[in-house]
């Protein structure tokens, strides 16, 4: 009565995580990057420093917050992969804008 669907294969980008390459399949977010390049965390705290990985994946929490293309403070769950982007953890307080 039931089936597999069968489902195609999806397309790959590449993005930077932590400096290295990982293909994630095409509408990913970058905080789905995160998870699949088995960090154990992708962000510390700002005041004790403790691990964070990401929660809701819908925007709500801001437990996903990441530095994306060299932009810190992103949400990650909320940034679809491109080609070539570089995602690395976030680590404590961004710097203040001057």
């Amino acid at each position: 009565m039931f089936r597999a669907r069968p489902e195609a294969r999806p397309a790959t980008i590449p993005v930077l995580v932590e400096g290295a390459e990982i293909l994630v399949p095409d509408g990913t977010s970058a905080a789905a990057a995160l998870l699949l390049a088995g960090l154990p965390a992708i962000r510390e705290t700002p005041v004790t420093g403790s691990p964070r990985l990401p929660l809701c994946q819908m925007g709500v929490c801001f437990d996903c917050l990441a530095t994306i293309d060299g932009v810190p403070n992103r949400q990650a769950c909320m940034v679809p992969v491109a080609p070539g982007m570089r995602i690395e953890r976030q680590h404590g307080a961004r710097e203040p804008a001057a």
